[in-house]
């Protein structure tokens, strides 16, 4: 099986393939069935790993896909420009930039082709995927998952290096997962990750909005905002859809971060209108961060969500909340 799953990408005639009219809801919000699940009793590994191959053909040759390659590439360009300032010159840090380069092969994902590729550079950067949703059964999922295994390619971000979490995958997805080389996380984080001062890129489509202001909360700074992207909802939207006082409120770091970002949204096309709609890409220039008052920087207080209605991600019941926290430090002190 893993044979099969890491022979390199090819360019195939399209197929007729299974129309998905809903418009997803986050995957992250609650148990219910997936839009456009296929209903076979039996699927295997095998038949999951040659959808996911199938898949990955029919977005190479679509127009969706070079397009959101170049509005990427614009986006990831720019954040190399940033991540390299700090060492030279800007004129420096654009003569690293490699934009057709052959990736050495200790670079590449296995399974890899070696070509066109990502604005790479210097950088050594990380992926973290959230929420990508029961691929096995989901179209709209098996998408998602292999525009992020194409993407891993094309950015030359070796797959060990993707870990990758929903709460909802089934075994078979994880040891379909495991298959393809990327790091299935055991633990459900809520978004809450640090980037440690690496580079890293969130992929999270169609997620809970509380798991981007975990993520946000949990990289509170400019020298962590400023290493990150974020391929996700758009931020720009978010503010559009919900009222102010409920973004506020519920999403404070997200409410205070919509002055220090560029967002870029990926282009749309009505071959995967359900699929990457209302997707951008974000990232936190330096200068836009350094504007913002010293009081934004100053709120640090982790997201509870108890005021918050129809959260839309599925918590991890382990870890403690926020306000137990708080009431054992209490006891503690007292």
């Amino acid at each position: 099986m893993a044979a099969a799953a890491l022979e390199p990408w090819q360019t195939a005639a399209p197929r007729r393939r299974r129309s998905a009219a809903r418009r997803p809801r986050p995957r992250e919000a609650t148990a219910a069935p997936a839009p456009a699940r296929e209903a076979e009793p039996e699927v295997d590994g095998a038949v999951v790993l040659r959808r996911i191959r199938e898949a990955g053909e029919d977005l190479l040759i679509s127009d969706f896909w070079s397009s959101a390659l170049e509005t990427i590439n614009r986006c990831l360009t720019q954040h190399l420009e940033q991540l390299n300032a700090p060492l030279g010159t800007l004129s420096e840090a654009i003569g690293n930039l490699h934009l057709d380069s052959s990736p050495d092969e200790s670079d590449v994902a296995p399974g890899s082709v070696p070509g066109e590729t990502l604005v790479t550079g210097t950088c050594d950067r990380k992926c973290v995927c959230y929420g990508i949703g029961n691929f096995a059964t989901c179209v709209i999922a098996r998408n998602q998952l292999t525009f992020l295994l194409l993407f891993l390619e094309k950015c030359q971000i070796p797959r060990s290096h993707c870990w990758v979490y929903d709460p909802l995958f089934s075994p078979l997805e994880i040891a379909v997962l495991n298959t393809l080389g990327v790091i299935v996380l055991s633990e459900n984080e809520e978004g809450k990750r640090s980037v440690h001062g690496e580079p890293t890129i969130f992929y999270m489509l169609h997620c809970g909005t509380a798991l981007y202001n975990n993520l946000l909360w949990s990289n509170w700074s400019v020298d962590a905002l400023s290493k990150m992207v974020i391929i996700g909802n758009s931020f720009k939207g978010l503010e559009e859809r919900l009222l102010t006082r409920i973004l506020q409120r519920n999403y404070a770091y997200v409410a205070k971060i919509l002055k220090g970002l560029e967002e870029h949204e990926l282009p749309q096309t009505s071959q995967y209108t359900d699929i990457f709609n209302d997707t951008s890409v974000h990232w936190f220039p330096v200068q836009k961060l350094k504007q913002l008052s010293t009081d934004t920087w100053a709120f640090r207080e982790e997201p509870d969500y108890q005021d918050c209605e129809d959260l839309e991600i599925i918590r991890n019941k382990t870890a403690p909340s926020a306000a137990d926290s708080g009431l054992r430090n209490v006891l503690s002190v007292g």
